[in-house]
């Protein structure tokens, strides 16, 4: 059981290194940053598992602020689920406090679904995710729409955003932040109800 004193782990889901960084499927990595920016936090590498971690508190000053850990696995996609279950195990955080930001194919360019559990719908990472610690995890899923034409879905997802989504692409990060602090603020029902598209 979790309770609100229970620290939540914030996973932005990506590929890391330069080649990689623009990336559709790195737009975990991006929302990743952001939130880093607005806890005042950087980066560092983690001790306990591949990944770069930053801590900090989320929320108003007070008895709502929540501790959190943002963590960018450093793995490769396909390999999320062991840093993240290491990190998880380490700071001792509730699956149902852990919160993947990741792509999503299945919906729109730039709209937002929040959901908790689920199945992975063909995302390695949150294959990999759900294989090492169970399905019982929310997630934030940042659409990026199917490809075009008969582009493979790898292909894709491993191309940068193009240039009309780049226009977006600043704001539509920014949103996906302010749900995860909502998310964490007031709970799914009510971050669902107000970023759900």
């Amino acid at each position: 059981m979790s309770d609100a004193t229970d620290p939540w782990l914030i996973v932005g889901l990506g590929n890391p290194g330069p080649d990689y960084a623009a990336n559709r499927h790195n737009v975990g990595f991006m929302v990743a940053d952001l939130l880093a920016t607005r806890i005042g936090g950087k980066f560092k590498r983690a001790q306990k598992a591949q990944a770069q971690v930053v801590e900090g508190r989320m929320g108003p000053p007070g008895p709502a602020s929540r501790r959190v850990i943002l963590v960018k696995p450093m793995s490769y996609m396909n390999l999320s689920g062991g840093p993240v279950t290491a990190l998880r195990d380490f700071y001792k955080v509730p699956t149902a406090h852990v919160v993947a930001v990741h792509d999503e194919l299945d919906v729109d360019y730039g709209m937002l679904r929040l959901k908790l559990g689920g199945g992975d719908n063909g995302h390695n990472g949150l294959k990999s995710m759900t294989k090492a610690m169970g399905p019982d995890y929310h997630r934030v899923r940042f659409g990026i729409g199917r490809p075009p034409g008969r582009m493979q879905v790898a292909d894709f997802v491993l191309k940068d955003f193009s240039s009309t989504e780049r226009k977006e692409l600043a704001f539509l990060v920014d949103r996906a932040a302010d749900s995860v602090e909502c998310l964490l603020a007031e709970g799914l029902e009510r971050a669902q109800s107000a970023y759900n598209s």
